[in-house]
């Protein structure tokens, strides 16, 4: 099934700014240096808790390991997670692929509520990850 053209071109544009925007660092969220960044739009959410953004920042200087693949996808999926929340999606699909010694692409699927599929591949839009 083929989403309206429309349709997908805003579903492509919520989840760059989902995932490429800077969310703000949590607490316990381990640090290269002081600053925690973040979207300061996130200082007045409209509804308690609401943020936008990713922290897939946070692993703009590891080492590609398993673990990171898996922040990585994480951090997509709580990024992403409120398209489920709001009704746009049914489903999120999240995949990490190692492209190369030290270059990590994610690759998300979305599925809506008519079964409709809708890829979207990160290294076709920015890179996520390139590891030291």
């Amino acid at each position: 099934m083929i989403l309206a053209s429309n349709r997908e071109a805003s579903l492509v544009r919520a989840v760059v700014i989902s995932l490429f925007t800077w969310r703000r660092a949590a607490t316990d969220d381990p640090l290269d240096d002081d600053e925690r960044y973040g979207w300061w739009g996130d200082s007045y959410p409209s509804s308690a808790d609401d943020r936008i953004g990713s922290r897939l920042w946070l692993l703009r200087r590891v080492k590609l390991t398993t673990d990171t693949r898996r922040d990585a996808e994480y951090y997509a999926r709580e990024a992403l997670a409120w398209l489920i929340d709001d009704g746009e999606v049914v489903e999120i699909d999240i995949l990490s692929e190692q492209s190369g010694v030290n270059r990590l692409n994610l690759r998300v699927i979305l599925t809506i509520d008519t079964g409709a599929r809708l890829e979207i591949n990160s290294n076709q839009l920015w890179q996520v990850i390139y590891a030291v």
